[in-house]
């Protein structure tokens, strides 16, 4: 099975290549920019004709939360019409496509874990163009998968933002920098690595649709710093703040845990707990011994 992996480059594209190459079914291919830009419609169709993947994962998306308020045509172009000329090749070909989406769809107004039932309310230009990615996604595709998850973190760091939140924590701890994090927004952090070995899992299944996929468990930001600084031993200046003393310019839903319930239903299981995850991630880093 020939798999195309755009943004092959980034922490979910790297991880997604290395799942891949691992098993024995499939032969991944790695397409990253400026060989393949999804803004590009002409050219996503002709590489994907003549590379004839029998799926495409498409983790490709303009991400910088807060840059998508300053720069929301940017933001609009890649995580929308760019996911509508992903998803016009795939229905040309008739080949699967799988779609990375975001638990920014939701307002945060829930307190408890979000289905893929539940109706989506953005309240930033990212959640709002991912959502309409999203759409076009199920108007398109014949078989599809729309995968949904949260705070994502890999070995590999985020290409759009330098790094990724565990790297930034332990850099400002190293600095001695007075750190702030905020303690009123709940979320499912996820390691990357954990979310492929799902996505190739669910891959084959033809159970075609929407999923939540997180590692299990939630948190706030304030309690997932906590915990990344008291596995490394660390102890800096280090204390909560809420969202409005933070000041971001894009709002940010104070609840986003999603349910992944769905995968159970199909008989997958659950990913491990966040906790698990966030050790198994800096035993890969060589951070702390395995």
């Amino acid at each position: 099975m020939r798999v195309a992996v755009i943004g092959a480059n980034g922490q979910l594209g790297t991880d997604l290549i290395r799942v891949l190459k691992g098993a024995n079914r499939f032969e991944p291919i790695p397409l990253t920019r400026p060989y393949f830009d999804v803004r590009n419609a002409s050219q996503v169709l002709e590489v994907l004709i003549d590379l004839k993947p029998d799926v495409v994962i498409n983790t490709a998306a303009f991400t910088r939360v807060d840059d998508c308020e300053d720069q929301p045509a940017l933001a609009f172009e890649v995580n929308t019409l760019g996911t509508r000329n992903v998803a016009i090749a795939c229905a040309e070909l008739k080949c699967v496509l799988v779609h990375l989406s975001t638990d920014y769809v939701f307002d945060g107004k829930k307190r408890e874990p979000y289905t893929e039932e539940d109706l989506p309310n953005p309240i930033n230009v990212y959640g709002v163009s991912k959502l309409a990615g999203e759409h076009f996604v199920r108007s398109i595709s014949q078989k599809y998968y729309i995968i949904r998850t949260s705070g994502l973190y890999g070995v590999a760091g985020s290409s759009g933002k330098g790094g990724n939140f565990v790297e930034t924590m332990i850099r400002l701890a190293k600095e001695g920098k007075p750190i702030r994090v905020v303690n009123d927004q709940v979320l499912s952090p996820t390691y990357t690595l954990d979310l492929a070995y799902k996505v190739v899992e669910l891959m084959p299944t033809e159970a075609y649709g929407l999923y939540h996929i997180t590692n299990s468990g939630q948190c706030s930001w304030y309690e997932f710093a906590g915990k990344i600084f008291k596995l490394l031993g660390l102890e800096p200046n280090f204390g909560p703040i809420v969202t409005k003393e933070f000041g971001a310019r894009a709002r940010r839903p104070a609840y986003s845990v999603l349910s992944n319930e769905k995968l159970i239903n199909i008989g997958l299981g659950f990913l491990r707990s966040w906790p698990e995850a966030l050790k198994a991630y800096l035993e890969e880093k060589g951070r702390i011994r395995r």
